[in-house]
């Protein structure tokens, strides 16, 4: 199967649990059915991107990256490569890449849609990251380090997080649902 199979598998049978949610859930069915390469970053000025938000065994402990070029604190993730088998697979990459974590304990089901403007992408304009977010967990002791993609990567308490957006609030909480 694709990587464009998979992702069209998954989130066809993925149970929104919000209208909005449904509605993104949607949007990116009909991207994917109307575009064979929706999972590239060639595709203009859509694409499906992939991403793991990560949490601590606690709960109580986020680790984010402050994105090179974005200049924002952020969830790790990104475009989907020709070697990913998976959607989820690609997350788990992109979170094991730019964490510098050696592993997660990581839930391949999706937890969250995120459709957003990235003005610094694609020379042509601006381009829509039709993001699907994951959640892990990482293990006890595990040591993070930071990627040429980030300024830094740092653990942050939840009741002390850096300026996010509304989005990253609902993932943190999904996140911590999951494993509780």
């Amino acid at each position: 199967m694709s990587l464009h199979a998979d992702a069209l598998a998954v989130l066809s049978g993925w149970a929104a649990p919000s209208p909005a949610q449904e509605a993104l859930r949607a949007r990116y069915v009909d991207h994917l059915r109307a575009e064979p390469d929706g999972m590239r970053r060639t595709c203009f000025p859509d694409h499906l991107t992939a991403g793991v938000l990560v949490i601590d065994e606690s709960g109580e402990q986020v680790l984010l990256n402050l994105h090179r070029k974005a200049q924002r604190w952020f969830a790790f993730g990104g475009h989907c490569e020709p070697g990913d088998a998976t959607l989820a697979g690609s997350a788990l990459r992109e979170g094991l890449e730019e964490s510098g974590l050696p592993e997660l304990r990581f839930d391949p089901v999706p937890a969250h849609l995120d459709a957003h403007a990235v003005p610094f992408c694609d020379p042509r304009g601006t381009v829509h990251h039709l993001d699907v977010r994951y959640v892990a967990q990482a293990p006890a002791g595990a040591r993070h380090a930071t990627s040429d993609e980030s300024l830094d990567v740092r653990w942050w308490p939840r009741h002390g997080l850096p300026d996010l957006e509304p989005e990253m609030h609902e993932l943190i909480a999904i996140a911590r649902r999951r494993f509780s």
